[in-house]
């Protein structure tokens, strides 16, 4: 039986049959559909750096698809399509939505970034941000690295540090979940916004 809307189901193991669409199909939709509801879930710094036109922001930390649905912001009975940076966060807020009832969810593969390469419209802001992904390797890096200098120069128990860091990131491997990216999408300069003007990309 044919799909109520052209999407390329990928089967995941856990802990839903996950649908997903390519940028360049989605761009297709929208030519005839402007209208159909696009949620971009990085930083609202991210997302004023550049973002599909459509798309509008719920950063995933805040999301709430019960609270989308019971105001009227999202449609019942269509797809909700749902992009991100490269589509980790995205799958997370499928997921989110599948934990929720809702099975409307489709992420748009490779995310943002895929829609860029693509060379599809994008509305661009004149600020440059580091993506929530490098800043999360630049946060955990760092701590890593004071921990064996401290280690090193102070008193050897200061390597529990990085090994703390290390740990946590074996279990965001092992979960999906990061607890210091989490952390990292509530700070003030993840939440700035920029003026966003439209432009192609070449």
């Amino acid at each position: 039986m044919k799909t109520p809307f052209p999407v390329a189901p990928k089967l995941l193991f856990f802990p839903l049959l996950m649908k997903t669409i390519a940028p360049v199909e989605l761009q297709k939709i929208l030519v005839g559909q402007p209208g159909l509801p696009v949620l971009d879930v990085r930083t609202p710094a991210e997302y004023a750096e550049v973002h599909v036109p459509q798309a509008r922001n719920e950063p995933l930390d805040k999301l709430q698809p019960k609270a989308l649905y019971a105001a009227g912001s999202l449609p019942k009975d269509g797809p909700v399509y749902i992009l991100c940076r490269s589509g980790g966060r995205a799958t997370k807020a499928a997921e989110l939505f599948a934990r929720e009832g809702f099975d409307q969810a489709v992420v748009v593969e490779g995310g943002t970034q895929a829609w860029c390469d693509a060379g599809l419209p994008v509305n661009r802001g004149s600020v440059k941000v580091i993506s929530l992904e490098r800043q999360v390797r630049i946060a955990a890096g760092s701590i890593v690295l004071i921990g064996i200098l401290l280690a090193w120069l102070i008193h050897p128990g200061f390597i529990g540090i990085s090994a703390f860091v290390g740990a946590g990131l074996v279990f965001a491997g092992i979960t999906d979940w990061c607890g210091m990216g989490m952390l990292l999408a509530k700070m003030p300069w993840n939440q700035s916004t920029g003026c966003a003007t439209a432009c192609k990309t070449a």
